[in-house]
């Protein structure tokens, strides 16, 4: 197999990140929209429902007053806890299969996708907004890789970044965020040499993630482990690399 150059990781890349974004305001809408439904459904009472809207605007969510005094890093640590563990729990999911499971490219794929989804949703808390810049941080963080980020082909980006958003335009419920990051992890699947070199969970996850059964427990922790590796080296990123404009 030929090997995969800077190109073909930005390639990659770009059409992911872009579907980040829409994917990203999906699970705020759904945090918000659920909170709003249960404030709701209590009681039908104006006065009571008032009330539980400025209680929900105390709430540590994104789109609320209590989000936007937040400092940047309690919001990376909101990101980390919510969007880290659904998306641990999707790459632990084939750990059921134990050793086979983990040989399978499908799992390293869905762990890859699950720490890009994460690296976007930081990179905005600190103000790198631009594609290139995300690009640039995801190869730096998964692939270890210094590349420019640059559009390569715009009309297969933009053909392929359809794709990968189109179920979120006809759900946005917890089944079309799956089958979303399902649509990434494919996307970074094309990548498989690379997908070793991203952030690992410790010797012992490994271990049990060998195991039938119970090696999805040791897969959703050596997945949770290995974010807060990633977030290390995207701080360090971010020290270190002015936002482009």
């Amino acid at each position: 197999m030929p090997a995969i150059s800077d190109r073909d990781v930005v390639r990659a890349l770009r059409p992911f990140v872009r579907a980040t974004g829409p994917l990203l305001d999906t699970l705020r809408t759904a945090q918000l929209s659920a909170l709003r439904d249960r404030s709701l459904e209590r009681d039908t009472d104006r006065r009571v429902v008032d009330r539980l809207w400025d209680q929900l605007a105390r709430v540590k969510v994104p789109g609320t007053a209590a989000w936007a005094v937040m400092g940047v890093a309690d919001r990376d640590e909101w990101w980390l806890n919510r969007v880290g563990r659904l998306v641990s729990l999707l790459a632990a999911l084939p750990g059921v299969g134990g050793a086979l499971a983990d040989r399978l490219p499908i799992q390293a794929a869905l762990g890859a996708a699950g720490q890009g989804l994460v690296l976007s949703a930081l990179a905005g808390e600190h103000g790198f907004t631009s594609v290139e810049d995300r690009v640039r941080l995801l190869a730096h963080v998964l692939f270890q890789r210094t590349v420019d980020g640059r559009v390569v082909d715009a009309p297969a980006e933009d053909r392929e970044t359809e794709e990968l958003t189109s179920e979120l335009k006809q759900s946005s419920t917890l089944r079309g965020i799956g089958r979303t990051v399902w649509k990434l992890a494919k996307v970074l699947w094309a990548l498989e040499d690379e997908l070793d070199k991203r952030p690992q969970g410790r010797f012992y996850h490994q271990a049990l993630g060998m195991l039938p059964v119970v090696g999805v427990v040791g897969d959703y922790f050596g997945e949770r482990s290995a974010l807060k590796r990633v977030r290390k080296a995207a701080d360090d990123w971010f020290a270190t690399q002015p936002p482009r404009d």
